[in-house]
């Protein structure tokens, strides 16, 4: 009997090993779009970073420098996006802060250090999408 086909543990075979593929990848595609969306807050906090540095050369004085309005943007509606919930200036350090809308919701936070340089942190770093 000369019969064609595949037998039923070639199949089984397969379907491991297609679950496992998808076992390993799933999470691998989650955590990249993860951090491709969370680019969009990284992006909206160095646009900000961008407009005070330009405001702080300028006036030559960060306290010159720490809200929206002194370095003329609108954080309501220049810094919101799809991926963007909310940037946030803090009025006494000049740290620019962001949080994400994905399923994390982590934030990153920008501070200037006194050497001109800026320091990144947040949540972002830990959950590692930035």
């Amino acid at each position: 009997m000369n019969s064609k086909g595949f037998t039923l543990i070639e199949l089984m075979i397969v379907v491991a090993i297609i679950g496992i593929l998808a076992a390993i990848s799933l999470p691998q595609y989650r955590t990249f779009a993860e951090k491709s969306q969370f680019t969009n807050v990284v992006l909206a906090v160095d646009s900000v970073k961008s407009a005070m540095e330009v405001c702080i050369q300028t006036k030559k004085a960060m306290s010159e420098c720490n809200t929206a309005q002194k370095i003329g943007i609108n954080l309501a509606t220049s810094a919101r996006s799809e991926y963007v919930d909310n940037i946030t200036i803090n009025s006494t350090t000049n740290a620019i802060s962001g949080t994400g809308k994905d399923s994390s919701a982590s934030t990153y936070i920008l501070t200037p250090t006194v050497s001109g340089n800026w320091q990144n942190s947040g949540s972002c770093l830990t959950n590692g999408v930035c």
